[in-house]
């Protein structure tokens, strides 16, 4: 699972990456109050984080294989995925947002 998931992390995240949303709007992109202020924190909030994504996916396609390679079977890799996946996505949201504050500096 973590290798099927982390390919589909890499090609969002190339695709977010080469072609961004040009405006902001309710369907696609990385959506959040703070990125969705202006169209300048929102340009850079797709660029920041397709490049996560794509971190992320590789981080997965790696992990996966790990996990292939040890066996690990079971309710073990099901804690060990959703460990993965919750961190992951938890570390391109934390990180995205820190840097609009720092970047922005939100009244």
């Amino acid at each position: 699972m973590p290798v099927l998931l982390g390919s589909i992390f890499c090609v969002v995240g190339l695709i977010m990456f080469f072609f961004p949303p040009k405006k902001i709007n309710p369907l696609y992109g990385y959506r959040t109050p703070r990125s969705m202020k202006s169209q300048e924190r929102w340009d850079f909030a797709q660029g920041y984080s397709a490049k996560l994504l794509i971190a992320s996916g590789v981080i997965m396609l790696l992990s996966g294989m790990v996990f292939y390679v040890l066996k690990l079977e079971g309710s073990s890799s099901v804690i060990a995925f959703f460990i993965l996946l919750f961190g992951c996505l938890g570390i391109l949201i934390y990180k995205t947002e820190s840097l609009l504050k720092k970047t922005f500096k939100d009244e």
